[in-house]
């Protein structure tokens, strides 16, 4: 496809650098010399310098024949009228990455008028993200499919646990009656697509995939479960921590929000009368004890900085606080973060990233099996991915154990009608199922992708069952 992506930022040069792995022809454009040479020097992209709502400009860039405009300039207001000037030349779709909460009570009328196809809000999405972290302290991280009746947890062995040391196929038939998968597991940087032989060690990082009653219960039985979070501690009072502390508030949850502008608490003071907003340094030792940071239940880290997260968060975790979660956009240190234990990091730029990319994938796939959800796991080493059975997919009726599956492709959930299905070697996929895909490989756009035109291999739905 034609990608035009005006912007060469944290999001704008994240998407480019996942879009051109695909194959994907991408033009970046932007006003800033230093972004555009980093990201030819860097990327296999053609570059554009100048101001992406100048239609000469988008003309230059080829938006009159693109498949895809993405506008994740910093300017809301550039990237709305961007979308529009790129419609107007003639690009097929166009995202606009809108971040101000003022514009969300008129999203609706501004998709009509500046003919945006798709907005993203990075904060808001990260918002949520971290919110479902909340909710389930025990899990690393969470994804949801199905409207939230399928979902995939992360979580990292700890000595004595039970699942240590032994092959999953040996697991208690208390654990073989939950209706849920072992999905991948990440060890030493590598991810396993693990079958019931697979022997989990100490340090692994888990992915369990299924309903989430079941998943619920399974934490119970490892002795992991968590109470419910009462109170949390926000550091930085951005946007991200107005869209987190809205869903808080509303869930009843106590805040304290430390922020070190004074006109911004002033703000979120007035917004969440019933929140303790401290005025303050919140990487500051002293304030932290001061502010009694060990009795709350959990701990967010949302400056703009990500060395400052890290840092405070590790603290955090030395405190002995239950759930830490830390924000950082660097993936360097975002892996730095997860092998000193800070398991909850979470990426502004990579959730965005991956929502325009499922987006992408369905456009480059209009005829085929649709794509419900996509999401990144194992730090980017894996996709998640929820398709819609349609017509057109192969082997509709067949008995998986006949069925050869790409290598590094699990089939993991079958969700047919009401009823969630643990797939087995006979089971079959019908018109309409939801089915929910794991895979070490990128670029599976279509259902049709996860099959080799091999008919023997084995192990189509792997795991313990």
């Amino acid at each position: 496809m034609k990608i035009v992506i005006v912007g060469s930022g944290k999001v704008g040069y994240s998407l480019a650098e996942q879009l051109v792995r695909e194959n994907h022809d991408i033009t970046v454009v932007d006003v800033r010399e230093e972004s555009l040479r980093r990201a030819s020097d860097s990327l296999d992209i053609m570059v554009v310098r100048g101001n992406g709502v100048s239609a000469g400009v988008l003309r230059e860039a080829g938006a009159d024949s693109a498949d895809l405009l993405v506008a994740a300039t910093n300017s809301d207001e550039v990237n709305m009228v961007c979308c529009l000037t790129a419609k107007n030349l003639g690009t097929k779709y166009t995202i606009a990455r809108i971040r101000n909460p003022e514009y969300t009570a008129s999203l609706a009328e501004l998709r009509r008028n500046l003919k945006i196809d798709t907005v993203i809000n990075p904060e808001s999405a990260t918002a949520v993200e971290i919110s479902r972290l909340l909710r389930f302290p025990s899990a690393a991280n969470i994804e949801t499919f199905c409207r939230g009746r399928v979902e995939l947890m992360g979580f990292r062995l700890q000595e004595g646990d039970f699942l240590v040391g032994k092959p999953l196929h040996s697991l208690s038939g208390q654990i073989k009656k939950l209706s849920l998968l072992f999905c991948a597991v990440e060890r030493g940087g590598e991810v396993i697509i693990p079958n019931g032989f697979f022997v989990p060690n100490v340090g692994d990082k888990l992915y369990l995939i299924g309903r989430p009653d079941s998943l619920d219960q399974f934490f119970r039985i490892l002795g992991r479960y968590a109470r419910k979070v009462k109170q949390v501690f926000l550091v930085g009072g951005g946007k991200i921590s107005m869209y987190l502390a809205a869903i808080l508030d509303r869930s009843g949850v106590k805040l304290k929000i430390t922020e070190l502008d004074e006109k911004r608490c002033r703000q979120i003071s007035e917004r969440f009368p019933q929140a303790m907003v401290i005025c303050g340094d919140g990487t500051d030792q002293e304030l932290l004890e001061s502010e009694n940071l060990s009795s709350c239940d959990a701990f967010v880290a949302l400056t703009d900085r990500d060395e400052d997260n890290l840092i405070i968060s590790l603290y955090a975790m030395q405190q002995g606080i239950p759930k830490v979660i830390t924000k950082c956009n660097r993936e360097n240190y975002a892996g730095i973060a997860r092998s000193v234990g800070l398991d909850s990091v979470i990426s502004p730029k990579f959730i965005t990233a991956s929502h325009i990319l499922r987006l992408v994938r369905g456009m480059q796939n209009s005829q085929g099996s649709v794509m419900n959800s996509f999401h990144r796991i194992a730090g980017g080493a894996a996709e998640a991915m929820e398709f819609t059975v349609s017509a057109s997919t192969r082997h509709l009726g067949t008995p998986l154990r006949d069925l050869s599956l790409r290598h590094g492709v699990l089939l993991a959930v079958i969700v047919r009608d009401q009823e969630i299905i643990i797939p087995e070697g006979s089971s079959t996929l019908q018109t309409g199922d939801r089915v929910i895909i794991i895979s070490r490989n990128s670029g599976i756009t279509d259902l049709n992708d996860i099959y080799t035109q091999d008919k023997t291999a084995p192990n189509a739905a792997g795991g313990p069952q």
